[in-house]
């Protein structure tokens, strides 16, 4: 019970942040210029007085700022995203067709950078001012100063163009028409590449974060104590030293959950793969309000929902915090 409350208390705290997020970009968007309407007229041609005045007020883009958001905050707290002009559906629709994209290009690279982070981690630390610990450093902080974009071109031109073991792009083979195992196959061989590109930089963040939270706890007086009375060494690292380190870790995970939804934008960009990011990025040229609110609505409860699970497993690792003691 004591960490259902926990999750309740941290969930309470979190609808005023989402409010703000929504109302926040909500009012930036009056700024940017054009609307719905002016992206209909381009696609149509143009069209006349009446014809854009009837648009307006149809979309309800005649009333002022205040009136729209109160409107909208209305239909949103009865589970109503609205309606998308451009798509010519519910937005809600336009967003579950693209959510599981985002969501298995994230949960991949997220696993595999802190997978790999701790791994490389701990072997740096075992191994501190020595061959391993160097290079590890080194190919860490490459990939860190390597911009995203870059490393998803240059993983196309080698893997892709010059070698063709992967495809360049897209998310599966239309028109191979694959069904049961052989689309999940399909659909992670196109996913290798983005899932390489959004995890490396994260990746190099993980395993130096890491090794220096492993030297810190191996110097600390109960791991000296387990020396002392001749715990082998393999069995502290596991057993004393890992799950401590591993709170900075997992505290870093929620923290950038939001940086990695802005890294899946530029990466989805990249591999035309048809997510969220790609959405925004559409939604935005196409100035389709509804849509653009819709996606930062449902990326804030991305956040919020990885920032809850993080805080969860953050008081199991320390039950201090769950019982409230910190």
């Amino acid at each position: 019970m004591s960490l259902l409350g926990f999750a309740l208390r941290r969930l309470s705290t979190s609808l005023p942040s989402l409010l703000i997020v929504l109302v926040g970009v909500f009012v930036l968007l009056q700024f940017a210029p054009g609307d719905t309407v002016d992206a209909l007229l381009a696609q149509m041609g143009g069209g006349d007085i009446a014809v854009i005045e009837s648009l307006r007020h149809f979309y309800g883009l005649d009333a002022s700022a205040a009136v729209r958001l109160g409107r909208y905050l209305w239909r949103l707290a009865q589970l109503d995203l609205g309606f998308s002009a451009i798509y010519g559906k519910p937005v809600a629709a336009v967003i579950a067709e693209r959510l599981p994209v985002t969501l298995l290009l994230m949960a991949s690279s997220l696993s595999l950078a802190l997978l790999g982070g701790v791994l490389l981690g701990t072997i740096a630390a075992r191994r501190v001012d020595k061959w391993p610990d160097a290079v590890i450093s080194t190919v860490g902080l490459l990939f860190y100063a390597t911009p995203s974009f870059w490393l998803g071109l240059m993983g196309m031109v080698v893997f892709a163009v010059k070698l063709g073991w992967l495809p360049s792009g897209g998310y599966e083979d239309l028109g191979a028409d694959h069904a049961g195992l052989w689309r999940l196959l399909d659909i992670a061989d196109h996913l290798v590449l983005p899932t390489l590109t959004l995890a490396l930089i994260f990746l190099s963040i993980y395993l130096r974060i890491m090794r220096a939270s492993m030297l810190e706890v191996s110097g600390m007086d109960f791991v000296q104590t387990a020396r002392a009375k001749g715990v082998t060494e393999t069995r502290i690292v596991t057993r004393h030293v890992l799950r401590n380190a591993l709170l900075p870790m997992v505290t870093l995970v929620g923290l950038q959950a939001s940086t990695m939804l802005g890294g899946a934008v530029v990466v989805e960009s990249v591999f035309t793969l048809p997510g969220l990011g790609r959405l925004a990025y559409e939604s935005v040229v196409q100035r389709d309000l509804n849509t653009l609110l819709g996606i930062v609505f449902v990326s804030a409860l991305l956040v919020i929902m990885v920032n809850l699970l993080v805080d969860l497993l953050y008081a199991r690792l320390d039950p201090r915090i769950g019982d409230g003691r910190r």
